[in-house]
C-alpha cells in the first residue's frame, strides 16, 4: 500500500516553515492520540502516520531527502530518525513534551528536573483608581495605599524560625516533583507534577517562622506617589514597574498596573480630546447677539454670540479641551447653546412680542396658522 504524502498527512504545503509543522502536528497528535481514541484502531494508525510524518518532516536532513528522493523503504536505515524505535520511550516523547502536559497536567519524564526551589517573580497587582475628570484633564500627583506581599524581615523571606533552616522533603526524596507512570499500548508513560508536600521546594522548614507562619512573606500595606498623567482617559491602564507584590524566596517584585476611573461630570462630557458643554441663552440674547463668559477647566472664557443664533448652535473654543497622552497639542472645547423660552411673561413682555409679530407682517395668533395652511397649499398644487 503506497505511503500517503508527509505534507498533506499534516495538511502544509511544502513551504511550510518548522513553526508551522510543529503547530499542524501538535493540533493533530492531540486530535488522534490513542489515549483519546482508545477503541478506534483506524484512529490509531493514523497517529501513527502523523508521528512518521512528523519525525521526517521535522529533521531538516530527513526533510531534504525526502523531498528530493520521496518515500524510502526503510526509515531508521536511512537515518530518517523514523517509526522503526518507537517502542523506546525517550525517542518517542522527544518533541512531544507539550502534548504530554496538556493530557497529563505535567511534562514528559526526559531526565530533565525542574528548578521549582529557584526564586520566582512576584505576582502583578491591580489597583482600580476613580479620578475626577479635572484629574484626567490636568494631571495630578496623588498617593494611594495598596496592600500586598512584602519578604518577611524577620526571617528575611526564609520562613524558618531563628534561622533553624530546612531539611529535605520526604515526599519527593529533596527532589520537589512527584512522578505518576500511566501504562498505554505504546508504552509508559511518565507524568511529573510539583510535589504537593513542599510545593515544589524540594525541603521543608524545621520550625516556622511565627511572623510569616513559615511562608516568607506577609502583607502589608504601601503607600505610593503616583502621577496622573494629563489626558488620560477612563478605562487607561498605567504600569509602575517593580511595585507588585514579593517574589517568593526572594524572588524579584511584580508589578502594579492601575486603571484609571474618570468620573462623570456636572457640567463637561468627553469626546476624544474635546470638552462638551451646554450653555443656556435667553431668546432675547439669541436674536440680537451678545458676549457671555462660559466655564473652562481652566477658569472662564468670553465667547462671542452673534445675532440669530439658532437653538443647538455649537462653538468652538480652541484649546480648551483635554491634552493628548502623547503631548502632540491639546483638543478644543465645544459649547453647545440652549436657546431658554420663558415660561411666564408679564402683560407688558406679551404686549412687545405681539408688536413684534406685527412689525414681521401679521400678528402671532394667525401667522402660524397661515403659514402650515400655505405650505399645504403650495404642497398640494397652488390655491383653490
Amino acid at each position: 500500500m503506497a505511503k500517503k504524502d508527509y505534507y498533506e498527512l499534516l495538511g502544509l504545503s511544502r513551504e511550510a516553515g518548522q513553526e508551522d509543522i510543529k503547530k499542524a502536528y501538535r493540533n493533530l497528535a492531540r486530535q488522534y492520540h490513542p489515549d483519546v481514541n482508545s477503541s478506534d484502531n483506524e484512529t490509531e494508525e493514523k497517529f501513527k502516520e502523523i508521528k512518521e510524518a512528523y519525525d521526517v518532516l521535522s529533521d531538516p536532513q530527513a526533510r531534504a531527502r525526502y523531498d528530493r528522493f520521496g518515500h524510502q523503504e526503510d526509515f531508521a536505515g536511512a537515518g530518517f530518525g523514523g517509526f522503526g524505535g518507537f517502542e523506546n520511550m525517550r525517542d518517542f516523547s522527544s518533541g512531544f513534551e507539550d502534548i504530554f502536559e496538556a493530557f497529563f497536567g505535567g511534562g514528559a519524564s526526559t531526565g530533565r528536573r525542574r528548578q521549582s526551589s529557584a526564586p520566582r517573580r512576584g505576582a502583578d497587582m491591580r489597583y482600580d483608581l476613580e479620578i475626577t475628570l479635572e484629574d484626567a484633564v490636568k494631571g495630578k500627583e496623588t498617593e494611594i495605599k495598596v496592600p500586598r506581599a512584602e519578604t518577611c524581615q524577620d526571617c528575611g523571606g526564609s520562613g524558618s524560625k531563628d534561622g533553624s533552616g530546612s531539611v529535605s522533603c520526604s515526599a519527593c526524596g529533596g527532589a520537589g516533583q512527584q512522578q505518576s507512570v500511566r501504562n498505554t499500548a505504546f508504552g509508559s508513560f511518565v507524568s511529573i507534577k510539583t510535589c504537593s508536600a513542599c510545593g515544589g521546594a524540594g525541603s521543608v522548614i524545621k520550625e516556622r517562622c511565627p511572623s510569616c507562619r513559615g511562608e516568607g512573606r506577609v502583607v502589608k500595606e504601601k503607600t505610593l506617589e503616583i502621577k496622573i498623567p494629563a489626558g488620560v482617559e477612563n478605562g487607561s491602564k498605567m504600569r509602575v514597574s517593580g511595585e507588585g507584590e514579593a517574589g517568593p524566596r526572594g524572588g524579584p517584585r511584580g508589578d502594579l498596573y492601575i486603571i484609571f476611573h474618570v468620573m462623570p461630570h456636572e457640567l463637561f462630557r468627553r469626546q476624544d480630546n474635546d470638552l462638551v458643554c451646554e450653555i443656556p441663552i435667553s431668546f432675547v440674547h439669541a436674536a440680537l447677539g451678545t458676549e457671555i463668559e462660559v466655564p473652562t477647566m481652566d477658569g472662564k472664557a468670553k465667547l462671542r454670540i452673534p445675532e440669530g443664533t439658532q437653538p443647538g448652535a455649537v462653538f468652538r473654543l480652541k484649546g480648551k479641551g483635554v491634552p493628548s497622552l502623547r503631548g502632540f497639542g491639546r483638543g478644543d472645547q465645544l459649547v453647545k447653546v440652549k436657546v431658554e423660552v420663558p415660561r411666564r411673561l408679564s402683560a407688558h413682555q406679551k404686549t412687545i412680542l405681539q408688536e413684534f409679530a406685527k412689525a414681521g407682517g401679521g400678528d402671532i395668533e394667525d401667522s402660524a396658522e397661515k403659514g402650515f395652511f400655505d405650505r399645504m397649499k403650495e404642497t398640494l398644487g397652488g390655491n383653490k
